[in-house]
């Protein structure tokens, strides 16, 4: 049986993190997926409660998991923890521990919700793009770093194999897409944006079926904001792929409607691309859409039911349709929200 680990984690990663739950469960419902879960503590709250935010019983449990799903870490109450020990060190380990190097973020503005946009609907209309983000690599992880009292420093490294293999990510997905990858650098003024962009032609030659373009981040920005809907599968490293990804989650409307994949050598990560949103944390109104879709994700990617995962992304369109959850101008809460995609998987069962 499927064994999926849950890192809730802080501020509204818990009441997300339930909602997703509860949808995973009606569709193993539907379709027999015969899911088991066990949560873990992760983030600030394994800081109280452990000391650390990856602590070790949260290490063992995922790796003897087939996938992890992650609501959100981090808030203002560890902002002045020792950076070693912060919740988003915690993230940062939990990566490089599992090998995620390729993290995977749609954007897609649905037939009939462009008004959701804050893009006009004609711009709007027919965006569905996918991000793919390096993970494990470059600026947040490269060597020397550090800071004294008068500089600060951070290297931004790439080798052959770390492009090589986030490219060939990016053109397998295109194969199964539309057929077109856009890679994203800064090779007019960065060495490593060179070597990036010569490496990405390379492992090109053996995708003659997709098309290839090349972009700088800065003109991808803007392209983002005036023509997204021309752009398929963007790849690009780990800074430029953390900004691009945040911008293009807004296309649809929220930061609350952008899932990911984490993807890797060891068991994949999925979770909302949102934060712990300390703000609305326990106040019942946090748009669940991004970790339902997660976990729609992590049915695809991790455990290879496509028909599960199509299922759960109908059923929330459907909800969306019939009411969102006030960040997108509707009136539904995070468990209404939830009772209505449920609702709609049920339907499905019918049909």
């Amino acid at each position: 049986m499927p064994k999926i680990a849950l890192l809730p984690g802080d501020g509204i990663g818990p009441e997300v993190t339930h909602a997703a739950v509860e949808v995973l469960k009606a569709a193993d419902g539907v379709f027999g997926l015969g899911l088991e879960f066990e949560t873990f503590p992760f983030g600030g709250n394994a800081i109280d409660a452990h000391g650390e935010p990856f602590p070790e019983i949260t290490r063992k449990g995922c790796l003897e998991a087939d996938a992890i799903l992650l609501g959100a870490i981090g808030g203002p109450k560890w902002d002045n923890v020792p950076r070693p020990i912060r919740p988003e060190t915690g993230l940062l380990a939990l990566r490089k521990a599992h090998g995620l190097y390729a993290n995977l973020r749609p954007a897609k503005v649905l037939p009939g919700l462009e008004h959701l946009s804050p893009l006009k609907p004609e711009i709007a209309r027919g965006v569905d793009v996918l991000v793919i983000r390096e993970l494990t690599g470059g600026i947040y992880f490269g060597e020397p770093r550090g800071m004294s009292e008068a500089e600060a420093w951070n290297t931004e490294r790439y080798s052959k194999p770390e492009v090589e293999r986030i490219a060939r990510v990016a053109f397998e997905a295109a194969r199964k897409r539309r057929g077109q990858v856009c890679s994203v650098d800064k090779a007019n003024v960065l060495e490593v944006g060179e070597f990036w962009r010569k490496t990405v032609d390379e492992v090109h030659q053996d995708y003659p079926d997709v098309a290839l373009e090349h972009q700088y981040v800065d003109a991808m920005a803007m392209h983002l904001v005036t023509r997204p809907s021309r752009f398929d599968v963007v790849v690009t490293g780990n800074i430029f792929g953390d900004i691009l990804s945040d911008l293009a989650s807004v296309l649809p409307g929220s930061l609350g409607l952008l899932p990911s994949a984490s993807l890797g050598e060891k068991t994949p990560l999925f979770e909302p691309v949102h934060g712990s949103a300390p703000d609305i944390a326990g106040k019942g109104i946090a748009n669940p859409t991004a970790a339902i879709l997660s976990a729609a994700m992590l049915l695809t990617y991790a455990l290879n039911r496509p028909e599960a995962a199509r299922a759960i992304e109908a059923a929330v369109a459907q909800a969306l349709r019939q009411n969102p959850t006030p960040d997108l101008g509707g009136t539904a809460r995070t468990e209404a929200f939830t009772r209505q995609v449920v609702a709609a998987l049920a339907q499905a069962r019918v049909g």
